[in-house]
Formats: C-alpha cells, sequence, structure tokens
C-alpha cells in the first residue's frame, strides 16, 4: 500500500461518527431526563440491594483473606486464558509445545500445592500460618 494513501484518506467518516455519537448520547440524555419518574419517597435515597433492607454503614472492613482469595482467583484465571490458548496452537506447537505446557502445569500445581501447605486457602481460625510463623523468628 501507499505510504501517502495512508495519510491521504479522507476525515470526514470519522467526524460524521464522532458527532453521531455525540447527538445519541445527548438525545439519550435529555429524553430520560423528561420521560422519567422522578419520586420523592424517603426510600427514594436509600441503597437497596436484592429486595433486603440495609442495615449497618457500607464501610464495613473485609479481612485480608477475601482479597487474597481475589488475587488467587485472578492469576489461575489469567493461566487459564495462556492454556486455552495453546489448546487453540496445540498442532501447530507439535510435542514441544506439549511439553512446555507440562512444565507451564507442573508450575501451576507446585504454586497451588505451596499456597495449600501455607495456609493461605485455610479459612479456619488457624489460617495463614504466615503471620504466627514470621512472630516467632
Amino acid at each position: 500500500m501507499n505510504p501517502s494513501a495512508i495519510y491521504s484518506a479522507p476525515l470526514w467518516p470519522i467526524i460524521v461518527y464522532f458527532l453521531a455519537v455525540i447527538f445519541v448520547v445527548t438525545g439519550i440524555t435529555v429524553l430520560s431526563y423528561f420521560l422519567g419518574q422522578r419520586h420523592k419517597e424517603g426510600a427514594t435515597g436509600e441503597p437497596y440491594e436484592s429486595g433486603i433492607a440495609s442495615t449497618g454503614s457500607a464501610r464495613v472492613r473485609f479481612d485480608v483473606r477475601f482479597y487474597l482469595v481475589a488475587m488467587f482467583f485472578v492469576i489461575f484465571d489469567l493461566e487459564t486464558v495462556f492454556i486455552f490458548g495453546w489448546a487453540v496452537a496445540v498442532r501447530e506447537l507439535g510435542w514441544t509445545g506439549y511439553y512446555e505446557i507440562l512444565v507451564f502445569i507442573g508450575i501451576l500445581v507446585m504454586v497451588l500445592v505451596y499456597l495449600w501447605r501455607l495456609g493461605a486457602l485455610d479459612w479456619g481460625p488457624t489460617g495463614l500460618r504466615v503471620s504466627s510463623d514470621r512472630q516467632e523468628e
């Protein structure tokens, strides 16, 4: 492709698209303002979740274990993406790709066993022995 043809492409389709998006967003916002319902009841400003009345403050401190489980989920979820990518290209990768995915899954299993032995996956009162082990040193 000619490099000068890239820069000489007309910009009017992008400008028309941008203006159409602005028009649609503005139109939807204005229409929802005029056609939407307005309530002034006492319960209008209160939080509502699944039909259960809220109790207490929304600023509740969560235990650090919730965040640990979330991080484990993200880490192992990303590994699933890599394994899926390998599964798509398994025929092109051949035996070399097979051995590489075995090493990859082996490392994942070792990490999972390490976390399990460490107590990071325990939810009981004796969970997370890391802090108690480090305090004794």
